[in-house]
């Protein structure tokens, strides 16, 4: 256990908790070195993003996103679950967390060991990608062969529909049965757990909000101040996997 009084105050919440929800966001991703793509310097701010209804409408948009998706493959491929995606799982394994809504679209928490059901993807999961049309998977590795010789993706195999990572881009709209689940497990909660999320984009930073309002307490771990810190119950400005390590007892 640290001797971070912060630390020593979240082990204390998470020892009386009974039903945990924790909520992630690009800060735990970027502790594995996936950059942030809304912060200053983020990606978005380097380079405007392809909202969907361009994605639809233009065979030079699609080719776009996608060479942008390959460009970011190897650093995809290369991240690995951190202290805090591994402290996350030891709480689902020992039963006091029950479920993870993320924000992140890397599948680390999946990584980590937390079962895929457990994980609520409020903005998809760039590691496959989907028929728009008919829900066909495509592994990106495929996908990526076919663009280097050709400089396209092709349209779905099975139904010619038009083949995207399986993420929420911009202007599309939100995953309807992941939305209705984190809002159950939102309400279902004693202990609400922020990691890594500035808390400014909505409905996503909703949850938390709902979750206090709901009788819970609100932790936020996050190394910037979010809108939200003077709901919190605990709010600690620290790296999210040495805090969430200690606190669990988890390396």
């Amino acid at each position: 256990m640290s001797d971070n009084p912060g630390t020593a105050a979240l082990a204390r919440m998470l020892a009386e908790a009974k039903r945990v929800v924790v909520f992630t966001g690009a800060g735990i991703s970027t502790e594995s070195g996936i950059p942030d793509f809304r912060s200053p310097g983020g990606i978005w701010t380097q380079m405007a993003p392809i909202y969907f209804d361009e994605f639809l409408a233009s065979e030079e948009a699609r080719r776009e996103t996608w060479r942008r998706r390959f460009v970011m493959e190897d650093t995809f491929k290369a991240a690995e679950p951190n202290r805090g995606h591994r402290a996350v799982d030891a709480l689902v394994r020992r039963g006091k967390v029950a479920a993870v809504i993320t924000q992140n679209i890397d599948g680390l928490h999946q990584a980590s060991g937390i079962p895929p059901e457990k994980v609520i993807e409020l903005h998809g999961n760039t590691t496959y990608a989907t028929c728009l049309d008919c829900g066909q998977r495509y592994e990106i590795a495929d996908l990526r062969a076919i663009f280097e010789k050709t400089g396209a993706v092709p349209p779905c195999s099975e139904c010619l529909g038009h083949v995207k990572t399986a993420t929420v881009s911009f202007g599309q709209s939100m995953p309807v049965l992941a939305m209705q689940r984190a809002e159950q497990e939102t309400r279902a909660a004693d202990l609400f757990i922020v990691l890594g999320s500035s808390l400014v984009v909505y409905p996503a930073a909703g949850f938390p909000q709902l979750a206090k309002h709901n009788g819970a307490k609100l932790v936020i771990v996050n190394r910037e101040p979010t809108p939200l810190d003077q709901m919190a119950d605990l709010v600690l400005h620290e790296a999210i996997g040495d805090t969430m390590g200690a606190a669990v007892g988890v390396n």
